[in-house]
């Protein structure tokens, strides 16, 4: 029998009941099967800036999910899962596509103020990655890629420093005089078919041969919730030498997208959540926005 026709038990009231005291208000909702939950999340945040005067183009209608906790257009947090996600969406616009069972796919909006934003999406791929692997005595397994995305170390693969095991997209939207701001997360749970990056996919069920969709967002979700809310108070300054420890490109020759920067030697990141790249005597400092940066082969030039 496959793993898409054995019915999944998410545990979502147990989940409410662990993170509703964090998050007052919050929904924990299932959906079987949507586009993407960030869009999702998104459209529901529109609606309620739509109400307050805002303005709102049409979207495709999602199928009912079903809620722990009451949920209408409001700013109240929401997590929403999705069993099979059609049209999930990656950073920079690539795809990124689940099916029940193999994937975790879930998206988290809450109002969100922290002094400064940089650095969120690296604070959330190390909250993912701790819960999902706790620091031990030898070196880590589940190592973060500068800016989103979340790799299985050691493993033949991009570059040879590992293939992916999930990504990370943040959005925000304002509301009024508060930003909403969606999480998503997607996850490989089971193996997955290679398709287009030339990393590979890595799956979590090489660390965990047991675990399932719902077991390993049973494990990730708290730690999430209380990352973004530390987050809020001291952005990412405190969180630079737990990233250096799963930072796959530090040491690494790369190429970037960046506007004259094609490429050097990763230098880890700063305080802000910045890469520094070495290129020559000279030390740039990139930040996400639409920069893509790429490990390069063993033995390339910086």
């Amino acid at each position: 029998m496959s793993h898409a026709s054995q019915p999944l038990n998410w545990g979502a009231e147990l989940l409410w009941q662990r993170l509703e005291p964090l998050l007052p208000g919050l929904s924990v909702e299932i959906a079987a099967r949507t586009d993407s939950t960030n869009t999702r999340l998104l459209e529901r945040a529109r609606r309620e800036s739509a109400e307050r005067g805002g303005r709102l183009s049409r979207a495709g209608e999602l199928e009912p999910p079903t809620p722990r906790g009451r949920r209408t257009d409001d700013l109240k947090p929401c997590l929403l899962v999705a069993e099979h996600q059609t049209g999930g969406r990656g950073r920079l616009g690539r795809d990124w596509h689940a099916s029940a069972g193999a994937s975790l796919t879930f998206s988290l909006a809450l109002t969100l103020e922290p002094r400064d934003w940089s650095g969120l999406s690296l604070a959330v791929g190390l909250a993912l990655a701790d819960a999902l692997e706790p620091a031990g005595a030898g070196p880590p397994r589940i190592g973060l890629k500068w800016p989103n995305d979340i790799f299985l170390m050691g493993a033949p693969g991009l570059a040879g420093a590992g293939r992916k095991l999930g990504g990370i997209l943040i959005e925000t939207l304002s509301v009024g005089h508060r930003r909403v701001c969606v999480v998503g997360v997607g996850l490989n749970v089971l193996p997955q078919p290679d398709e287009g990056p030339s990393a590979g996919s890595a799956c979590l069920q090489e660390i965990d041969p047991a675990v399932s969709a719902p077991a390993a967002l049973a494990a990730v979700a708290e730690p999430v919730v209380r990352m973004l809310l530390a987050f809020e108070k001291t952005g990412f300054a405190p969180l630079v030498q737990a990233y250096s420890r799963r930072d796959l490109l530090a040491g690494h020759a790369v190429s970037t997208t960046a506007p004259g920067v094609d490429g050097g030697v990763a230098e880890g990141v700063d305080d802000q959540g910045g890469l520094r790249v070495r290129a020559g005597s000279v030390v740039h400092t990139l930040v996400s926005g639409e920069v893509s940066v790429r490990l390069q082969p063993p033995g390339a030039s910086a």
